[in-house]
């Protein structure tokens, strides 16, 4: 286990120097043809997996860091590219992270590699939790998920929605109920695997934001696929279905995870990375913005009412970035978050990069509402961070629950 620290090693440093470079060279200046084209970048994801960032091994690599900061670290430099374009590079992780958190040793080296494809021919994954009726109350999720057992085969039925590459992808990851007498601890999670019949992508979002990255409902007609994609495998679904049900039947309050939960307890840090790289890159516009700009013969810097605005943005970035990084540290060292410690980051960072942003805008004043600058863009793409993988009012129901031990609601 490392030692936490807030020095990165020489080897780390070069990591991060060369995703700024991409994130310099490459994502920034495609971030506003994207914006407003309003697809997904395959030219940059390309250009991502040729050098060698869009990959399974560059993620297998920052993920088993032993500080832990390897994936937050390069979340947040992605993100200070453009959090759009920067989404279309890393969405296919949250699947990756399902099939992680929830798969057999044989499905992660079957499928995850499938996720990605290769640099002469790139693919993407997706994660379907979400529903019309069900978003932050997984409870309300009606997808289901029934096993014929005469042909080990799952059939799925239902409707996913707020997928990110939902229906594009190579490799869908979609958690549906088995055993709806049981709530949320009657859910798993499956693989549908590429071409699949029955598969289909519904609606595409118009988002106020990140309108680079692909967001589409995903609709499941009698999708049949094979046992095996079961993520876990059936034994362990039947032995955790069991052990369920007889804690219903006796009463007792241990808590299980859920497929989805898990899914999300992993990635809530790397959230608020990206939303460090949204808040970072919009601050450094207005500093550089107030230093340059003039008005009654001094730059507006000079001016309490924004010096201090540029310190409280500063502040709050450093402080939301050490949640991350210490949250990141709790779960690659093992650590329980017993003060919900994953939530804390992501609230925090969210929040600091909706308020950094809307500073942003306002110390760039009227060309700050203009697509001339980029933090209008930034504002837009911050409101995310707040509502995906768990809304901001979730969070703090999470970490309430956590600190009271009480079903507050």
């Amino acid at each position: 286990m490392a030692e936490f620290t807030m020095d990165l090693s020489e080897d780390q440093k070069q990591v991060r120097d060369w995703i700024h470079g991409f994130a310099a060279d490459v994502i920034r200046p495609a971030a506003a043809e994207w914006d407003e084209r309003e697809e997904t970048p395959w030219p940059v994801i390309q250009e991502a997996a040729k050098v060698g960032i869009y990959s399974l091994d560059f993620y297998a690599q920052q993920f088993f860091d032993p500080t832990g900061l390897g994936i937050p670290m390069a979340m947040e430099e992605l993100f200070w590219g453009d959090a759009g374009i920067a989404l279309s590079i890393v969405g296919t992780g949250l699947a990756a992270i399902g099939v992680v958190a929830n798969g057999t040793e044989e499905q992660i080296g079957t499928w995850i590699p499938q996720m990605y494809g290769t640099p002469d021919d790139v693919k993407v994954a997706a994660f379907c939790s979400s529903e019309p009726d069900a978003g932050s109350d997984v409870g309300s999720m009606r997808t289901r998920a029934v096993y014929d057992q005469a042909k080990d085969e799952w059939v799925l039925n239902g409707t996913k929605t707020w997928a990110t590459n939902g229906g594009i992808a190579n490799v869908h990851i979609v958690v549906a109920v088995v055993d709806p007498e049981l709530g949320t601890k009657g859910h798993a999670s499956f693989i549908v695997p590429p071409n699949t019949p029955g598969l289909s992508q519904g609606q595409k979002f118009k988002k106020h934001g990140i309108r680079a990255s692909h967001t589409a409902e995903v609709v499941l007609e009698d999708v049949r696929i094979p046992g095996s994609c079961l993520l876990g495998g059936k034994e362990k679904l039947d032995e955790r279905l069991a052990r369920a049900h007889e804690r219903a039947r006796s009463g007792g309050g241990e808590r299980v995870k859920n497929a989805a939960m898990a899914t999300f307890e992993a990635s809530r840090p790397a959230v608020g990375a990206m939303a460090v790289g949204t808040a970072r890159a919009a601050y450094e516009v207005a500093l550089d913005y107030a230093k340059t700009r003039t008005q009654f013969g001094r730059p507006i810097i000079d001016n309490q009412g924004v010096a201090f605005q540029l310190a409280d943005m500063r502040t709050s970035i450093d402080a939301a970035r050490l949640l991350v990084w210490r949250a990141s540290w709790m779960a690659v060292a093992g650590k329980p978050f017993t003060s919900a410690e994953g939530s804390m980051s992501k609230l925090f960072a969210s929040e600091v990069a909706k308020k950094v942003t809307a500073q942003a805008v306002q110390i760039l004043g009227g060309n700050g509402f203009t697509r001339e600058y980029p933090v209008e863009r930034m504002h837009r793409d911050s409101a995310i961070y707040t509502i995906f993988e768990g809304t901001s009012e979730i969070q703090r129901l999470v970490i309430a629950r956590t600190l009271s031990d009480m079903p507050i609601r």
